[in-house]
């Protein structure tokens, strides 16, 4: 793995999504004029970090992860200029900005498919995953078919118009199968290096990559993608050794070796992450089981070298929000868990101050059942609010519609809001470098039906246990050292007395170990 920018090592990022966040010219969609207005709350919450989903030109059938060109800002987010003005707003106030790369597939609007379809070979013959008939499928994959006077079918990446970008094969199997050297595997690697030298040229601090473990095709062992991914590690080491890769892959020792510095836990695969948050019965509603994850977890932590680099998020634009099915005082243990586990938190925008996943909603963009968790951002009681001037039916997607929907005005003026809570923890986090991405950890409970999360972090001279019960009932548990002084509280708390600790039901506390 290259060396880390340094930054990533307290970093707590802020996702946003930029349709939903403020918009500031009145047509209802979020915009970056908006995402660069709103940098203040962002660092007074205490993030240091922006993760913005694809704000690029799209027929937004997928929402902007279907891309038609990569390196022109969507109109109505405003323009290339806009997003380089954010950048350098970013910066001023210490703040960095991660774009979102999409490299496993385009719109089919985006002018290299257009080429691509075209019976005459030319530069982008080869630019996506074609079979030579168009009466052979792909098999295992969904494609397009009978669109253009070009013979074949089109291997697609979930939606039907998301035609696939051509990185190889690993083990080829058919004619068709182009191997990962080939001319034209190697033309797509090269040109997604040109995307990724456009943004990072103009101020771009690096890239969140989208479905980052599955661009080279028939690779069961991610061998042939983790080849790639060294491949532009080694570009990026020489001409922006500065540039930030964070993965979404699932596989950190996967992705790690491949040379990106931190890795996403998904809410889908083998991870358990869904066990604590969004199954039916969710681990910090008190009622659940943390084991499967913790044990997946450090199988993980420990095949990617114990280097602390597994990013667990609040949510993101794919799955429920959070307070769908954590409720109550339940949703601050969530925090104080996401915000004193090793790498990079990320917080979906909103998730400070509880917003509700919206029921009921009509897919927009291909959200379907994620719609519920894109609404806009309540920023004020003002109308619409306070994300837009637009008539409220002209909104990118309908407002939460409950009363007494949580909004960042009252929740900043409240000390015992959420948002409060989560300030409060980011600053504790901030406040001791065993808390921030690269500490260690050693879980001391894991979670087990009944039992709290228990863990010790640990970095240079410092170590600190700290213990998360949603349970209703207190639990003792025995530390390897002497328990010190309380930094984090939350809840009933711990008493603490030598090596004991009991730590109160639906509770939290962070405790020095000497």
């Amino acid at each position: 793995m290259s060396k880390r920018p340094g930054w990533l090592d307290n970093a707590v990022f802020y996702e946003i999504y930029p349709q939903s966040f403020k918009d500031t010219d009145g047509d209802g969609i979020g915009n970056i004029s908006g995402i660069t207005e709103k940098l203040s709350y962002i660092k007074e919450l205490g993030c240091t970090a922006l993760w913005l989903n694809p704000c690029f030109e799209s027929p937004f059938g997928d929402a902007g992860y279907d891309v038609s060109d990569y390196c022109r800002v969507a109109q109505r987010y405003g323009t290339n200029d806009d997003l380089v003005r954010l950048f350098d707003e970013a910066h001023k106030l210490g703040m960095h900005v991660l774009l979102d790369l999409v490299p496993g597939h385009t719109s089919w609007e985006h002018p290299w498919f257009k080429e691509s379809m075209k019976a005459e070979r030319n530069e982008f013959t080869d630019r996506y995953i074609w079979t030579d008939s168009i009466w052979e499928e792909p098999a295992g994959y969904g494609s397009l078919r009978g669109i253009s006077d070009r013979d074949g079918s089109c291997l697609v990446n979930f939606f039907t118009h998301q035609p696939a970008l051509n990185y190889g094969f690993y083990k080829p199997q058919r004619p068709w199968q182009q191997p990962m050297d080939s001319p034209g595997a190697l033309a797509t690697r090269e040109a997604m290096k040109d995307v990724m030298r456009f943004w990072l040229s103009r101020g771009c601090d690096g890239f969140r990559v989208d479905m980052a473990g599955s661009l080279v095709k028939n690779d069961e062992d991610c061998k042939g993608t983790i080849a790639l991914w060294q491949d532009v590690r080694a570009f990026l080491d020489e001409e922006y050794p500065g540039a930030a890769m964070v993965s979404e892959w699932g596989e950190p020792s996967q992705s790690l070796a491949g040379g990106f510095h931190m890795d996403f836990l998904l809410h889908f695969g083998p991870s358990h992450y869904n066990d604590l948050f969004r199954s039916e019965h969710p681990f910090f509603m008190g009622e659940g089981d943390a084991s499967a994850f913790v044990s997946k977890y450090m199988d993980s932590y420990e095949r990617s070298g114990r280097r602390g680099l597994i990013c667990i998020p609040s949510g993101n634009h794919d799955m429920d929000r959070l307070a769908r099915h954590i409720k109550g005082e339940r949703r601050r243990l969530a925090f104080a868990f996401l915000l004193s586990m090793p790498g990079a938190p990320y917080i979906y925008y909103g998730d400070e101050i509880g917003m509700n996943y919206v029921e009921g909603l009509t897919s927009k963009e291909g959200g379907y059942g994620r719609t519920g968790s894109r609404s806009p951002m309540q920023w004020d009681g003002s109308a619409n609010a306070g994300f837009s001037d637009a008539p409220a039916d002209k909104l990118y997607i309908p407002l939460d519609p409950s009363p007494g929907r949580p909004t960042a005005e009252a929740q900043l003026q409240d000390e015992a809001s959420l948002y409060s809570e989560v300030k409060r923890l980011i600053a504790v986090r901030q406040a001791h470098r065993a808390l921030q991405s690269l500490g260690e950890i050693v879980f001391v409970s894991d979670g087990a039906p009944g039992k709290p999360l228990a863990y010790i972090r640990s970095l240079g001279g410092e170590r600190i246990f700290i213990a998360v019960n949603p349970t209703d009932k207190p639990c003792a548990l025995t530390v390897d050292g002497e328990l010190g002084e309380i930094i984090y509280s939350l809840g009933n708390g711990a008493e603490a007395d030598g090596r004991q600790c009991v730590i109160a039901g639906c509770s939290a506390a962070f405790i020095n170990l000497k």
